[in-house]
């Protein structure tokens, strides 16, 4: 019997994989398909990436960097507020050769990560979890301890326990072009209804266009008229789910959430990477799988670390459906250089930020 079945090898599954094989528990984690295949998220990201990757990966997945946005109440020959920093705030990444990355990165430390594996059933016990996978040589039954669902918004570890859904589920679309881009700002347009739109400078990679907003509005015409307003066609495009406010409850049993499942996201940007991996670091260092009770403690464990800048993000992204008057208002207030870190809405009342509003 193994210690843990993870469900999905993206960030958050190959983080905690590496993690728990770290401490010696037998770990085996199932992708559908290929790891980091189709994309679906954008490759922007803050410097605390390279906390949770091998010293050697830097210079095969930095694409470029980045010290500030431009923030747009209309198009792109619309006046910008610029916020920026004197060193750098973030990084783009190459999104895809992450996931390899971290999936590659577990399996170095022992875990038995299968891609073009698909779990299609599940029953919890009172000792043990149940699994039925599809792989490439027919349907397998895995027992674990414990299952980590890290499959995504619409996880079918959450559904087959009986877990709430996160709060809500946005439409992200993104789309690239070839051209280098190496500036070290990115755009920010609070255009779309309920969230906003962006272009990323991708370096030698291109740019990618991106939008996101509630499904049931018309993604696709949206995104052509964003991206010609830029003037571009783009020649690959991909798009995701995103979900927005974690449930109620992210563990029951034997069975515990982490990720885009738990619906541990920045509500403001959409992004999941890092709180992903941090509830999964979380999780590796507090969860034990023969102790069923160590997932309640897991659950205050994550929400004590994250939950208050996912609060602080809520409201930062309900400022996107303001009037643009109010916007432009509160956007004057913060322009220029800033203390802030991208991850973390609460360094909105650092000192760093202070002293940044205080020197203009």
């Amino acid at each position: 019997m193994h210690d843990f079945l993870v469900v999905g090898a993206g960030p958050a599954g190959s983080r905690f994989a590496r993690r728990a094989a770290e401490r010696g528990h037998d770990v085996v984690a199932f992708e559908q398909g290929e790891v980091g295949k189709p994309l679906a998220c954008s490759g922007h990201v803050s410097t605390d990436i390279w906390s949770f990757v091998p010293d050697d990966a830097k210079s095969r997945l930095k694409q470029n960097e980045i010290r500030g946005a431009r923030f747009h109440t209309g198009g792109p020959e619309s006046d910008a507020h610029r916020f920026y920093k004197q060193e750098q705030i973030s990084n783009v990444i190459d999104r895809v050769e992450l996931d390899r990355t971290l999936a590659d990165a577990a399996r170095d430390t022992g875990a038995d990560v299968r891609e073009q594996h698909t779990v299609v059933e599940l029953e919890e016990r009172r000792d043990w979890v149940e699994v039925r996978v599809r792989g490439p040589d027919g349907v397998e039954t895995h027992r674990g301890r414990m299952v980590v669902g890290c499959d995504g918004p619409q996880s079918r570890v959450r559904n087959s326990v009986g877990l709430p859904d996160p709060e809500e589920l946005l439409h992200g679309v993104l789309g690239f072009t070839d051209e280098p881009d190496h500036e070290e700002f990115v755009d920010v347009h609070l255009t779309i209804p309920r969230f906003f739109a962006w272009r990323i400078p991708r370096g030698d990679a291109g740019v990618e266009y991106g939008l996101a907003t509630p499904p049931s509005d018309d993604v696709s015409a949206q995104f052509e008229e964003f991206v010609s307003g830029y003037g571009v066609e783009t020649n690959r495009r991909c798009s995701g789910l995103i979900p927005i406010g974690p449930p109620e409850q992210t563990q029951t049993g034997r069975v515990f959430l982490l990720g885009d499942a738990a619906g541990q996201n920045k509500p403001f940007t959409g992004g999941g990477i890092l709180y992903g991996m941090t509830a999964a670091d979380i999780a590796a260092d507090v969860v034990d799988p023969a102790d069923p009770t160590t997932l309640e403690t897991y659950e205050q464990a994550w929400r004590d670390e994250l939950e208050s800048d996912i609060a602080l993000g809520q409201l930062v992204r309900a400022g996107y459906s303001l009037p643009e008057q109010v916007q432009e208002v509160g956007m004057k207030l913060f322009e220029g250089e800033i203390g802030v870190h991208m991850d973390r809405p609460s360094t909105l009342f650092s000192r760093e930020q202070l002293r940044a509003m205080l020197s203009r």
